[in-house]
């Protein structure tokens, strides 16, 4: 049976140090660091959490409506089989040395440096707005329902499924190593530089100079916007384009078939073997 700990505030340095099946309810964290540090298999309903470093090194948390201040920043990490739900975060630096992390329907208002270094991340129906670097060195991730305006999203990732995203971002997907994304629109330049394995199904790309210096790019049913460039520039490539696509220069190797392109740039600076198959249907 847990204990129950409610309708009270806390603050200073470390006051709920060492707790163990613990709920939380109505509480909050005034100030101070380290509210509740170094804690196992605890349960957090409706608390609002003010000071700094508030979740660090608890194995087995749950956090439902709750509330995360600007002060409360790089408040979990080092935390482990995580889950939130229906929480509104607007400190930065979240999320950081973590594994097993699940969060559903969570707005988080500064996602600076925020999923760092996470091994096991699961993103149901979560809003990022601001900030640069999400997800910087994190690995097998799923994601249904992600809705981004942060910059440079998704980089030196690995094992990623994303389903239902709108990614509104610059340097996107960078130096990353088993993608996959479904019916989702990502709009910003420099999408997937340098990456491997990455597959693109039913989404609608927006930006110059995407996908290039890449190993094993796929697009299947894709769309580009009119102001995409330069697509493909030293990459080997597998994409059927739905629609038409303003410029293909250099592929590396591979097939492209697009309904229209309307330029296609081969000069002397192609890399071998230079042997891309580019074709339109009509």
């Amino acid at each position: 049976m847990m204990k129950l700990i409610k309708d009270q505030s806390f603050g200073g340095e470390r006051p709920l140090f060492g707790i163990e099946d613990t709920r939380l309810e109505h509480i909050t964290i005034t100030d101070g660091e380290s509210g509740i540090k170094q804690c196992r298999n605890i349960e957090v309903e409706g608390c609002e959490f003010y000071g700094k470093y508030p979740l660090w090194h608890v194995d087995g948390a749950r956090i439902t409506n709750c509330y995360f201040a600007p002060g409360s920043r790089s408040a979990i990490w080092y935390t482990n089989d995580f889950v939130m739900s229906d929480c509104i975060i607007d400190g930065p630096k979240f999320f950081r040395e973590m594994r097993n992390v699940e969060l559903e329907n969570v707005t988080i208002n500064d996602a600076d440096e925020t999923f760092w270094r996470i091994d096991g991340l699961r993103l149901h129906n979560v809003t990022l707005h601001e900030g640069t670097y999400p997800f910087m060195f994190s690995r097998n991730i799923y994601i249904d329902g992600l809705v981004s305006d942060a910059k440079y999203v998704f980089q030196y990732c690995t094992n990623v499924e994303i389903h239902n995203a709108k990614i509104v971002t610059k340097d996107s997907f960078w130096e990353c190593e088993n993608v996959t994304v479904y019916d989702s629109v990502i709009d910003g330049e420099y999408l997937g530089w340098h990456s491997k394995n990455v597959r693109l199904v039913r989404c609608h790309l927006a930006g110059e100079q995407l996908l290039c210096y890449g190993t094993n790019i796929v697009l299947e049913d894709c769309t580009f916007d009119a102001a995409c460039d330069r697509v493909f520039e030293y990459t080997t490539v597998e994409a059927n384009i739905r629609g038409n696509i303003t410029e293909v220069k250099n592929p590396t190797s591979g097939h492209i078939t697009a309904d229209h392109i309307g330029r296609v740039t081969i000069d002397q600076y192609l890399r071998p073997p230079g042997n891309c198959v580019i074709k339109t249907r009509s």
